[in-house]
């Protein structure tokens, strides 16, 4: 009997504890990317190119497509994902326009044609090679697209003023408009990006090989850096023992049972 009460005691305080502990890290989980290969694009998702025309996403995508998610304005990390992009564009054996095509793409509402027009003529002088006209467009969007197609892609922000706090990641979608890659991160290999344009071709979608390492690092917005997310890793770990724990005490109690029926 001293055993049982100390295992229902133990036992709701390990259930209060992994309460907690899973709201807290379902409330860590709001942001960041949640991958969806092989999910499709939906097909009346509308955004404007620097041009002012009006794309229906999905019929643009008619070869293998590098999706960017950032907002023109950002100042941390939209810079180095572009300029990252940008370096493995011109680095690649593969032609822009032919090969590939890029959409990047704002998820800040606020911001219009003239914007994305400047960004596109500063970071297509960077890559210097391909149809940079046809083949790397910059768009923008109402709130309702922009809030369907993150969702649709499985990219998840949180505005704070008039910044955003947001992931790194390209996407990579096949020319039937299915997800098949995700690159997370600012710097790219260019047989990275390769394989990943060669299998998306192929309509073959590939697992993300450094997702862990999205889940153990978050973006600093002020220090502009990526750092290790302290409570995330430890809260999973505290997790993973305290259902152990749980676990070991649940078998402790089973097999006193069946020996007091022996």
């Amino acid at each position: 009997m001293r055993f049982l009460r100390f295992f229902n005691g133990a036992g709701l305080g390990l259930l209060i504890l992994f309460a907690g502990l899973f709201s807290t890290l379902q409330a860590a989980e709001e942001l960041g990317v949640y991958e969806r290969l092989d999910q499709y694009i939906q097909d009346d998702i509308v955004f404007t190119d620097e041009n002012f025309n009006q794309i229906n996403i999905k019929n643009a995508i008619d070869k293998p497509t590098i999706i960017a998610m950032v907002y023109y304005e950002c100042p941390g990390i939209c810079t180095p994902l572009l300029n990252g992009l940008a370096d493995v564009m011109k680095k690649s054996d593969l032609e822009l326009g032919e090969d590939y095509q890029v959409f990047t793409i704002s998820f800040s509402h606020a911001e219009k044609t003239v914007l994305a027009q400047r960004k596109k003529k500063t970071y297509t002088k960077l890559v210097g090679k391909g149809d940079l006209e046809n083949g790397w467009h910059f768009f923008t969007g109402d709130s309702l697209n922009i809030d369907r197609f993150l969702d649709n892609i499985g990219y998840k922000v949180k505005q704070e003023g008039e910044e955003f706090i947001h992931p790194a990641t390209l996407v990579v979608i096949s020319p039937e408009g299915k997800i098949t890659r995700y690159l997370h991160g600012t710097d790219y290999l260019p047989f990275d990006m390769k394989m990943a344009i060669v299998e998306a071709g192929m309509e073959r979608s590939g697992p993300t090989i450094n997702k862990i390492l999205d889940y153990c690092f978050s973006y600093d917005a002020e220090g502009k850096k990526y750092v290790f997310n302290v409570t995330k890793v430890s809260g999973s770990i505290i997790l993973i023992l305290a259902l152990v724990l749980l676990g070991s005490l649940l078998l402790s109690n089973r097999k006193k049972k069946t020996n007091h029926a022996h």
